[in-house]
């Protein structure tokens, strides 16, 4: 069995104009303060990181890496949540999408996709630089106006569109592969990977790649009403990254698993900050060391009654109580009689 690394943070939802989440060393020195020892840097947080350089520069990696040492940390995984995304849009959701997008491709999806693509295999070279193992990023859809069966899909709709997705994101699992680091897809909805059945359709259509991997969220599995405990006994060879975010469905007689289209506080599924939630976090730490997981324990905040530097606060040491040190002996074994081959035989009447 193996020791899960962390505490460490994900920077998405800190990254900010106003000091100290204005500059990667201060923000470093922030995570640091309150007991983090690793960090999952967003891509496309210009303020922390610039990753057309970090392609290109093993001395811009070298010192970044430098920087989050200097403060006793390490990058745990890159992120392209927000390029992964773009990937793949359905026009519906073009506009919206766009602001993901540089000026230049807004407007434009063809010319978007490609950057977005681009941007991932940038994103290949950059974790190889940094000798990282593992990258986090979602997976867009062609699919999500269709979740729900009404009306009726036509024969053949959800395979072409797999069959699509994988077209798109194949070259940028084979470079992920090159380099020796895992795509890790957080499993949400809004994506055409959101559960285990989407995310082994996608396996299906790109071959089982081995490049393609899971970043196991249980809050958005509380959300879908999706068993997040059964789910590792099933993925647990894909899961190679882990966000430990923490969420509450509380049943009511006016909206369920859709929301009602209500904002964040009144929907009956809402993310909260670790431990104000329901989710058995002892279990899904016991079963992911069972199961020998490598990665980082990354917290990802998100709250809609808790302020983010309280959230951020409260989850080092709530992540420090979970993690287990793995044993190297049995608990039995004061009662051993050690080994007689002699005496096994004799015991089963040989």
């Amino acid at each position: 069995m193996n020791n899960i690394k962390g505490p460490a943070i994900f920077l998405a939802q800190f990254a900010s104009d106003s000091a100290p989440f204005n500059s990667f060393d201060s923000i470093c020195q922030w995570a640091a303060g309150l007991g983090y020892q690793g960090i999952q840097l967003p891509t496309w947080e210009k303020r922390l990181f610039d990753l057309e350089l970090a392609a290109r520069s093993q001395d811009y990696c070298d010192d970044i890496l430098g920087v989050a040492a200097s403060h006793g940390m390490a990058i745990t995984e890159l992120s392209t949540h927000l390029q992964g995304q773009l990937v793949a849009v359905h026009p519906a959701y073009d506009q919206m999408f766009d602001g993901f997008a540089p000026d230049a491709v807004k407007g434009n999806p063809g010319a978007r996709t490609e950057w977005a693509k681009q941007q991932l295999l940038a994103a290949a070279t950059a974790s190889a630089r940094m000798k990282l193992t593992a990258h986090a990023s979602f997976s867009g859809a062609l699919l999500w106006h269709t979740h729900y069966p009404w009306p009726q899909r036509p024969a053949g709709l959800v395979e072409q569109g797999f069959e699509e997705l994988a077209k798109r994101w194949l070259p940028i699992l084979d470079k992920f592969a090159e380099q020796g680091v895992d795509i890790c897809y957080e499993l949400h909805p809004g994506e055409d990977l959101h559960d285990g059945v989407t995310f082994e359709r996608f396996l299906q259509a790109t071959n089982d790649h081995p490049a393609a991997n899971i970043l196991y969220d249980p809050s958005h599995f509380v959300l879908q009403h999706l068993d997040y405990l059964a789910f590792i006994d099933i993925y647990h060879e894909r899961i190679k990254a882990f966000h430990v975010k923490d969420a509450e469905f509380n049943k009511n007689g006016r909206s369920g698993v859709y929301g009602g289209y209500q904002g964040w506080l009144e929907r009956p599924g809402r993310f909260r900050s670790l431990g104000d939630g329901q989710i058995d976090f002892g279990q899904i730490f016991s079963k992911l060391t069972q199961y020998g997981y490598q990665g980082w324990a990354v917290l990802e905040w998100e709250c809609c009654i808790k302020h983010p530097e309280d959230g951020a606060r409260e989850g080092a040491e709530f992540i420090r109580r979970h993690l287990i040190r793995t044993t190297d002996k049995a608990f039995d074994d004061f009662a051993a009689s050690g080994t007689d081959h002699a005496l096994n035989r004799k015991i089963l009447g040989l």
